[in-house]
């Protein structure tokens, strides 16, 4: 006989998944791993837009002062905050009349469910691993604007947060070409070298770098520079399951292979206190809906999964790319 309360089966798994898949997202991709363990990884609870506040500018009152000096006590505007859209995706787990009829048995039915919301789970892991290298035009812009847009390879143009970096010198990330700013296509000769001069201009007292990521290529021709010195590998990524290496106090981490995102020929420099993943409080990897949906004109059910928020940041200097 049919499996009695169907589609509560179906609410009830992906409810409970949720949070597992959460978790299994970040885990899978070492920026989205890092900005969890950081508390990077925030709650929006609604809005127009999302706003991530930033600091643009010092204090212009400070100033060196002897006796009776008049000292400055002007108001000064030192925050804003940029304003990021809101971006939606989804997927759905369906079951089709026919199938839960010839999954007669509970533990039948519940294996075909396991295997959907698994290959559901999988994914919208793999998606979001590719987003965040996104530039924000996918999908015909509904999709989150990753790496491309926030740490971009033209960092003197462009709008991020509703922010124009043609008019903010603060809005600008580094950007260090091998060919432009180096004179020399990056190689095993050059790269560190190259990787000095991005390191070096995103240095500010204690505050650097604390994640790279690195497609194929750059990684292993850092990988080959540093085969006749001593290797050091960053211990914590790889307990997270990451092929990673050292360089300076950084985690560099290759994110190419299978299904890699990181773009071909760039390794990006990023100081992760300044970037975060913000979701809205109800809409983090959960079922859109309290119930099932039934196809108006077919034998079937769906349930269906989504996630809302987009990248933010707070930052844009302290973040570097090497590129072609």
């Amino acid at each position: 006989m049919p499996v009695p309360n169907l589609s509560e089966i179906v609410a009830t798994t992906i409810e409970n998944r949720s949070r597992v898949l959460a978790d299994n997202v970040s885990k899978s991709h070492a920026l989205l791993d890092r900005l969890e363990k950081k508390g990077k990884s925030k709650s929006a609870d609604g809005g127009r837009r999302i706003l991530q506040e930033l600091e643009f500018a010092e204090n212009g009152t400070f100033g060196w002062y002897s006796g009776y000096d008049s000292l400055n006590i002007a108001p000064q505007e030192v925050f804003s905050a940029a304003e990021y859209d809101w971006k939606q995706c989804a997927v759905a787990v369906s079951i089709s009349g026919l199938e839960e009829l010839m999954n007669s048995g509970e533990e039948q039915f519940i294996d075909l469910l396991e295997s959907r919301v698994g290959n559901a789970e999988r994914t919208m892991k793999n998606q979001m691993g590719q987003a965040v290298y996104g530039d924000g035009t996918a999908a015909g812009g509904k999709a989150i604007g990753g790496l491309q847009l926030l740490v971009a390879d033209t960092a003197t143009a462009g709008t991020v947060g509703n922010i124009n970096r043609a008019n903010w010198s603060f809005w600008r990330n580094v950007s260090f070409s091998g060919v432009t700013d180096g004179g020399a296509a990056v190689s095993t000769a050059n790269i560190l070298d190259y990787m000095a001069r991005t390191w070096l201009q995103l240095v500010r007292g204690v505050e650097k770098p604390d994640l790279i990521l690195t497609d194929n290529n750059y990684y292993r021709l850092y990988w080959q520079a540093l085969l006749p010195q001593q290797r050091f590998m960053s211990s914590g990524m790889a307990q997270s399951g990451f092929e990673s290496l050292k360089y300076q106090s950084a985690d560099v981490v290759f994110d190419g292979g299978i299904g890699g995102g990181c773009p071909t020929n760039h390794m990006y420099f990023l100081n992760t206190d300044y970037i975060y993943l913000r979701h809205h409080s109800k809409r983090r990897y959960a079922p859109l809906g309290q119930k099932e949906r039934f196809a108006t004109n077919q034998d079937a059910m769906v349930q269906l999964m989504g996630w809302m928020g987009n990248m933010t940041l707070s930052g844009s200097m302290m973040q570097g790319v090497l590129r072609a």
